[in-house]
């Protein structure tokens, strides 16, 4: 399946704004990691946050097994629901691109795991997992310095109610 079949789908999906990069060029950070760690109110409650998550050095060695990576772009408005429907797009997504040949096509998630209102915060014991999958941050993913190398739209917010540049992966090939 060429690019301009992928592209269709992204489309379908609702995602029009992305780019390509290659697996390598997701920049990694210990810092992500730490930042999760001891500044996010998820960390150690959620089955797809930390501490759940594979080594910074297994994120990275994930990662570089892709060539083909759609970085998706949305722009949403302060605790838009609408951020559960696009990453329930990306669900179809992965599964639409999964079955057209792609075997390790995965999607990482514009935001944090919500599907259950009290997470039993472990993988093993996870409700959904067949609809679970961590965010880019959660494995390590320094979002401001990828989409700010490839000339998407980011910036630290001052404020709520500013527009929020959110963003998840679709990992192809």
């Amino acid at each position: 399946m060429d690019r301009m079949s992928l592209e269709e789908m992204l489309a379908k999906y609702g995602f029009e704004q992305f780019k390509w990069i290659s697996g390598n060029d997701l920049v990694i950070g210990q810092w992500v990691r730490m930042k999760c760690q001891f500044t996010c109110p998820d960390y150690g409650t959620n089955a797809m946050c930390g501490p759940n998550m594979p080594s910074i050095e297994e994120c990275e060695r994930f990662f570089s097994e892709y060539s083909l990576v759609a970085v998706i772009h949305k722009e949403v408005q302060g605790d838009d629901p609408v951020i559960e429907e696009y990453n329930e797009n990306l669900l179809e997504l992965e599964r639409e691109v999964f079955l057209s040949g792609h075997y390790k096509a995965m999607a990482l998630m514009m935001d944090g795991c919500h599907h259950c209102r009290e997470c039993t915060g472990r993988i093993e014991t996870c409700r959904f997992k067949e609809k679970s999958r961590p965010n880019p941050e959660a494995m390590g993913v320094d979002v401001f310095t990828t989409v700010r190398n490839i000339g998407l739209p980011i910036e630290v917010l001052t404020d709520y109610e500013q527009p929020q540049n959110k963003y998840g992966l679709l990992l192809v090939r």
